[in-house]
């Protein structure tokens, strides 16, 4: 299926029915008196967030979606019956705003939340509604109100705790295979990653954390080189950026130190609020590195890039270093929801093993940088 992350769509709620004008006419009833019913309500549209869908594919081609009217009002006190609802379903994280002002209106972040983004319009009054002791046959009705219509523009953005930045052919995609459930593309040409990728990382008994991985940037991202910052929107609701590195890039030339620096940039360019989010550094590929050159050759990425936070060498292709990082990302993850939910009270049969010899509490691991 193609990954759609980005659409337009009109609705169209439905109208009210009109109201009925009408009078009782029975055989021995001499003053039978008005019933005529009113208009019934138009159909609501509504949205529903469904974790089966990952894509907004189905609005790319689909783009008008309307509620049916409310039936109109009859006679013998028959009120019309109410317009059929729509409901459209939706990838959790669709954000929903109007699509001249650019005003966020919606946003589906729960599993099964259920909003109205269209109200149908209200029935008429019919002419039953008009009785009274000084008007016994009354002749007027009222039409029914018209239903809301909008245009809209959806925009997803993937709900991951952790998402995974670095330039092409970092091994982003080799990670995630790794030490997720997601199965990506993976092959020895860049941009192999075309669309986001979710995984969920299971570090023990009801231990889990939900990784992203987007396609690779390159220098001259955001003037559109490469796939540009078109995919960077799914990393600004993460808890964690780690920026992947290669360390054994095929061709001797390139610098991973300039490569790192270029990402940094362009992240900076992009976002603030994305470049302050907590950040570390993965050096990854290091089983392709001579054992007797790894620590010289680390220390001397960290010194020349600047780097004062968190650093984690690893082989996602062996898995070298990869258990160490999950288990710390997932006590980060874990102190970061209990900051914004409060605190929780953990069994502690499922407590997290810190056999990581690293304090998450380290004020280095609220956001890494180099200078």
């Amino acid at each position: 299926m193609k990954f759609v992350d980005e659409a337009f769509i009109d609705i169209v709620a439905g109208d009210g029915g009109n109201g009925c004008v009408s009078f009782r006419h029975e055989k021995y009833k001499e003053f039978g008196g008005p019933d005529g019913g009113d208009g019934g309500r138009g159909g609501h549209v509504f949205a529903v967030a469904d974790v089966n869908l990952n894509t907004l594919v189905d609005y790319r081609y689909s783009r008008r979606h309307e509620a049916t009217r409310g039936e109109h009002g009859k006679g013998s006190d028959m009120f019309g019956g109410a317009g059929n609802d729509i409901t459209l379903r939706m990838p959790v994280g669709t954000i929903i705003s109007d699509a001249e002002t650019g005003e966020v209106l919606y946003e589906l972040l729960t599993p099964g939340e259920v909003i109205t983004i269209a109200k149908g319009g209200d029935g008429g009054y019919g002419n039953l509604r008009f009785k009274s002791a000084i008007n016994r046959a009354p002749r007027q009705k009222t039409p029914g109100w018209p239903g809301e219509r909008k245009s809209l523009k959806l925009e997803l953005k993937v709900l991951a705790d952790v998402g995974l930045l670095g330039m092409p052919n970092a091994g982003k995609s080799t990670f995630i295979a790794a030490v997720s459930n997601a199965r990506p593309k993976i092959a020895d040409y860049p941009f192999t990653t075309l669309h986001p990728n979710l995984g969920v990382v299971r570090v023990g008994p009801e231990q889990s954390f939900v990784i992203a991985d987007i396609p690779g940037l390159i220098e001259g991202a955001s003037e559109g080189a490469g796939l540009g910052h078109q995919f960077l929107r799914h990393l600004q609701r993460t808890r964690l950026l780690l920026h992947v590195v290669d360390m054994a890039p095929f061709d001797d030339s390139v610098d991973p130190v300039a490569q790192a620096k270029a990402i940094v940039g362009e992240l900076q360019k992009y976002d603030a609020g994305l470049y302050d989010k907590p950040r570390w550094l993965v050096l990854n590929k290091l089983d392709m590195v001579p054992a007797e050159e790894r620590a010289a050759r680390v220390k001397d990425f960290v010194k020349r890039f600047k780097w004062k936070g968190p650093v984690f060498e690893i082989s996602a292709l062996t898995r070298e270093g990869c258990e160490t990082l999950i288990r710390t990302i997932y006590q980060h993850v874990r102190a970061q929801q209990q900051l914004e939910s409060g605190p929780v009270e953990v069994d502690p049969r499922f407590a997290p093993i810190d056999d990581t010899g690293l304090d998450p509490a380290d004020p280095r691991f609220a956001r890494g940088d180099s200078e």
